[in-house]
């Protein structure tokens, strides 16, 4: 037609209305052809035909379009006629956006290109996520795209008129009387449209009339071949051939351009306003990467900072209320928006996700099934339909693993919190699910299949914390024991050793508070979630905040023991081997913590099948705290003896291991250490754990390198290391990984001494490993002394010195410290100077009966300091000793 070319076209218009007979824009083509060539008459036959269609067909009269021709044909006569082009059709009615699209173009370019691959797309996700502002801008520009509002229906049976509305083909004047109006059969009139056209339709916010969604979807996709439907909805629609993309939340580096755009609209002074990063970032993670979400948070710089913003956002749905006033009210706030959500759940849905809240960091499908009342299948699948809970993949790639946004979680929460009784039994059943878990995987830790079970206890390590914050804040005792040592030798082996000692802490503390008859403060927030507290964080022994150890040494011989007596001692062992790991030395070495110590010690000590397990096994390490002489071969000898009498293969093996390493740390000849080195490899070998092989590897490369044997050292700390890499021991890693660096420097290769010093410091600061810290600073001072940069050793000696405040170095590395400090000082002002601090050193290396490598370090390195300063006798004479170590 726009070619001047209506003859040809007349024939294929009557086919075309002769199909379509409800088609009025076809019906319009044809009257315009036929008028264009000249044939009003048989134009106005063929209006007449139109009329009489609609009239008997829909009970409708013929929309302004075809009036307007009929009028135009009857008030014609006979001017003279020209060729006409028809009237263009709409070519759609995406809306210009009145903001700007931020990030998302990857997911965009993915959603067009699955519109040439599917008919059918839906974008799923929650509320908020942004899926209507993805789907108007995948639509943008593209030809004959029609965005069908849904939101504002109340009935399903609205949706296919509402379709009808948009594509603008409610133009026609319904009847009276008793003919049937349109609304009678809208689907009729859609599939008699969209039949020969190609159309893109947007279905907006399906999720409350997802039914009706469906089932027009299916019969408009089935009978017009053109047409292509992209969907929104929390939940996909269920049609064949549908293709399911969820909205993801935006990225944080995605959130944050959201934000920043957001909030240049509302402040000027946007960019000073943002230069809290942090509280920018705290912001868009907290509310889960939720462009409303974030929207309504950046509107809320009109008056707060990012930083006031991210500090209230512990009442989000308090906080989040400033909507635009344009769009309908359950788009307006945070909480409208999920309110709208959980409307849409059954009774069934509102109850597992009530119990659902009480999880911490996610959950599986068996966790769901121990822990909630309904069909855990069915309603977690419900939910992940509905976008209320969201589903990974779980890290082996073998199970999938469910969780709740936070803004979800926080919701969740408090609906919960209305139905009191439904919130305790969940929390009950969380506790016991979470003990099962943590008792069922301890003695795997020490097996061969411990990685999968270390893999567990990280995955639900959230869950773990949230049941004992439950079990502390119930005061329940006995169940935050059990828990607490299930997770004791986890918490020691992955380096969470502040943490350990921190609920640890907390358990002591509540059964001294219970046995006051007072209330413990558990340090738990009404939710049962750990709060940190920095008195906790890691051990604190001050009398304010250790009333269990007062209550301990309160205890008189002879008294009967309490009810609880011997699941505490072992909580206080498990305490112990933590704090003694984490803990400044000088505070160990207080009185009160020494009697407290014995007295645990001394429970253990008397033998028997808890000091052949852990913790209690670790009984004879206390020694070196709490016996002066500092000799505890008898005590190492005797547990090993308990241990072959009442505990396994790998009891035996730990036990050997301390034997080993005080054996080696101490003076003497290592008497039997041979054999304790063989039986601990074959049973290391035998027993699988990682762990232990790695600590029978170390403690070869220390027997090694007390005979000099600096290569076998090197291939057993090699093998170490990869060992409690593979395992997940962090503590452990830096300070085999500063034994190469040591082994380095023993050899003279200073340039590798150094970039091994590197990975070893790195792996510290990464893990904080503060005894390892110290050991790479000082040995970075030596290597500064080598190269007489004596100005650089002090800065990294003065550093290592106070790194051990921090931590619990043994006497043989205070020892080579204070070598490290002489020869320093040699550099600094002389060898007389730095004689008499050596003398210092070696005195004190004596009384702690170090090694006899040390000492001999030591007597040697001050015979050369003699040697310098002139007194050579004395230093042969010296020489001469150090050789008999």
């Amino acid at each position: 037609l726009r070619l001047g070319d209506a003859p040809d076209a007349v024939p294929r218009l009557r086919e075309l209305t002769a199909a379509h007979p409800y088609d009025e824009p076809l019906h319009a083509l044809l009257i315009g052809a036929l008028r264009a060539t000249g044939r009003d008459a048989d134009a106005l036959a063929a209006y007449e035909s139109a009329r009489r269609t609609l009239a008997e067909g829909l009970g409708t009269e013929p929309g302004p379009r075809l009036r307007a021709l009929h009028a135009e044909l009857l008030g014609a006569g006979g001017a003279e006629r020209t060729a006409v082009p028809a009237a263009e059709e709409r070519r759609g009615n995406i809306r210009p956006r009145l903001t700007t699209f931020v990030g998302r173009e990857p997911e965009l370019d993915a959603i067009r290109s699955e519109l040439h691959a599917s008919r059918l797309v839906t974008l799923t996700g929650p509320g908020g996520s942004g899926k209507t502002r993805l789907a108007e801008e995948a639509a943008a520009g593209l030809d004959q795209a029609w965005l069908v509002e849904l939101a504002p229906l109340d009935r399903p049976e609205a949706v296919p008129g509402a379709v009808v509305n948009a594509l603008g083909l409610r133009e026609t004047v319904l009847l009276t009387g008793d003919r049937p109006a349109v609304q009678d059969d809208p689907v009729a009139l859609l599939v008699e449209y969209c039949a020969p056209r190609s159309r893109l339709l947007v279905l907006d916010n399906c999720e409350h009339v997802i039914g009706a969604v469906a089932r027009l979807a299916e019969t408009l996709l089935t009978r017009c071949p053109g047409l292509t439907v992209l969907a929104t909805s929390r939940e996909p629609l269920g049609v064949p051939g549908e293709s399911v993309r969820p909205v993801e939340p935006l990225t944080p580096g995605q959130a944050r351009r959201l934000f920043a755009a957001r909030a240049s609209a509302v402040r000027p002074d946007a960019d000073a306003v943002l230069r809290d990063e942090g509280a920018v970032a705290e912001i868009c993670r907290r509310l889960d990467g939720l462009p409303l979400a974030i929207e309504l948070a950046a509107a809320r710089l009109r008056l707060l900072t990012p930083r006031e913003i991210a500090d209230r956002l512990d009442d989000r749905f308090r906080l989040l209320t400033s909507g635009s006033r344009t769009v309908l009210p359950r788009q307006q706030t945070l909480r409208a928006v999920v309110d709208w959500s959980w409307d849409l759940l059954d009774e069934a849905e509102r109850t597992m996700l009530r119990e659902l809240s009480v999880f911490a960091g996610g959950w599986d499908l068996a966790a769901a099934e121990a822990v909630c009342s309904g069909p855990a299948a069915d309603l977690v699948g419900a939910l992940v339909d509905k976008s209320l809970v969201v589903a990974d993949l779980g890290t082996d790639g073998a199970d999938m693993r469910y969780r709740m946004l936070e803004t979800i979680h926080e919701y969740a929460e408090e609906r919960a919190a209305e139905v009191p009784g439904l919130r305790a039994a969940a929390e009950r059943a969380h506790r016991a699910w979470a003990r099962l878990l943590a008792e069922e995987a301890d003695p795997q830790l020490r097996s061969a299949g411990q990685l999968p079970y270390i893999a567990r206890l990280e995955t639900e390590h959230d869950n773990i914390r949230a049941a004992l914050g439950r079990s502390l804040a119930a005061g329940d005792e006995p169940e935050a024991a059990a828990l607490a040592l299930a997770m004791g030798w986890f918490w020691w082996l992955r380096n969470y050793r502040h943490e350990g000692v921190g609920w640890l802490d907390r358990v002591l503390r509540l059964g001294a508070a219970l046995d006051a008859g007072g209330a413990a403060a558990t340090g738990v927030d009404d939710r049962g979630a750990s709060v940190p507290d920095r008195r906790t964080s890691g051990p604190d022994l001050r009398p304010s905040a250790a009333d269990h150890i007062d209550a301990l040494l309160a205890v008189r011989d002879g008294d009967p023991p309490q009810p609880l007596h011997s699941l505490r001692m072992r909580v206080r062992m498990m305490h112990i081997l933590l704090t003694f790991e984490t803990a400044p030395r000088e505070g160990l070495l207080d009185e009160r913590m020494r009697r407290y110590v014995r007295r645990v010690r001394d429970h253990f000590a008397a033998g028997g099948p808890e000091a052949a397990q852990v913790p209690g096994l670790i009984w004879p390490l206390t020694e070196f705290f709490v016996d002066d002489s500092g000799d505890v071969r008898g005590s190492m000898d005797a547990s090993v003896a308990n241990c072959r009498a009442h505990g396994g293969e790998w009891e035996i093996a730990a036990s050997l291991m301390f034997r080993t390493h005080a054996v080696v740390d101490l003076s003497g000849t290592p008497a039997g250490i041979d054999d304790d080195l063989a039986e601990m490899r074959v049973l290391s070998r035998r027993v699988g754990d990682r762990l232990v092989q790695a600590q029978v590897c170390s403690a070869f490369g220390e027997a090694a390198m007390v005979r000099g044997d600096y290569e076998e050292a090197r291939a057993e700390y090699e093998e170490a290391l990869r060992l409690a890499e593979e395992v997940g021991a962090f503590a452990e890693a830096p300070f085999l990984i500063a034994r190469l660096a040591e082994i380095a420097y023993r050899e003279g290769d200073s340039s590798t001494a150094l970039g091994v010093l590197d990975e070893a410091g790195a792996a510290a600061d990464r893990h904080g490993v503060v005894d390892s810290k110290a050991f790479v600073l000082m040995l970075r001072a030596g290597l500064a002394v080598v190269d007489e940069d004596f100005a650089r050793a002090r800065v990294l000696w003065e550093a290592a010195r106070v790194e051990c405040l921090r931590g619990t170095p043994p006497p043989q590395f205070l020892a080579m410290l204070g070598l490290v400090d002489a020869l320093v000082t040699a550099g600094e002002s002389g060898p007389r100077a730095a004689l008499r601090l050596l003398a210092g050193t070696l005195r004190s290396a004596v009384e702690e009966q170090c090694a006899d490598l040390v000492l001999a370090t030591l007597v040697d390195s001050a015979a050369g300091l003699l040697s310098d300063s002139g007194d050579q006798a004395r230093a042969v004479r010296l020489l001469g000793a150090a050789g008999h170590w």
